[in-house]
Order: C-alpha cells, then sequence, then structure tokens
C-alpha cells in the first residue's frame, strides 16, 4: 500500500451554546481512545471563533494517520467498538449534527491511487 498522511475530518453543529462543553468532552473522553487507535490530532477549530450562548458553533476537529493501511486499522479497531456509539448517543443533547471525511493531501491522491501499491 502506498505511503501518504490520511487526514480525517470530523465536523460537529453544535447546539447553541454546547460548543465549549461539546470541545471539553470530545477532548477529555473521545481523544484518548482515538489516540489510542493510532490517530494524531492535528487541530480544533471553531466557527465562528466566539462561544456562543444562543447560537450554534461548528467544531472541526482534525485527525492524522500516517499512511491508508494505519487509517484502515484504526477504522478495523474503532468499527466493533460499542463504546463509540454509546459516546455519541450520550453527547447527543449537544450535537445538531455531525459528519466524517477522510482527505489526503493533493500531492499524494496519484500515489494513493496506484492498483497494488
Amino acid at each position: 500500500m502506498a505511503d501518504g498522511e490520511v487526514f480525517v475530518i470530523d465536523r460537529v453543529l453544535t447546539r447553541p451554546g454546547q460548543a465549549r462543553l461539546f470541545v471539553d468532552r470530545y477532548l477529555a473522553e473521545y481523544a484518548p481512545g482515538a489516540r489510542e487507535r493510532g490517530m494524531a490530532l492535528q487541530s480544533v477549530l471553531v466557527s465562528p471563533p466566539i462561544w456562543f450562548d444562543d447560537q450554534s458553533n461548528t467544531v472541526t476537529v482534525t485527525w492524522s494517520l500516517p499512511s491508508p493501511l494505519a487509517w484502515w486499522q484504526m477504522t478495523w479497531k474503532g468499527r466493533p467498538d460499542p463504546g463509540l456509539g454509546q459516546w455519541w448517543s450520550e453527547i447527543e443533547e449537544l450535537v445538531v449534527e455531525r459528519t466524517r471525511s477522510v482527505a489526503a493531501a493533493a500531492a499524494d491522491v496519484d500515489a494513493l491511487c496506484v492498483p497494488g501499491a
């Protein structure tokens, strides 16, 4: 499998006034397990950059893994873990919606697409 860093991007639209609490809980409760699955935290961004009391914020968390193989290994560790789904259920009152995407640097995409590499 080709080398090339893989990024996992979580975007969470928080309920009004809940962004700070969401970030605190994400970092305290979710992040340790993510690190155990091989993910390295790159950034936690809050948009707009103000803790609203009466409006939603979008929190964008970027993780990295050193290769596609590391991403697959992380995925295989996380999918059968019932604790992940339970955690997201427990913080449901803080979240309007969430998405996860996976990306790579544009310069790495050609090498990552080589069959059998």
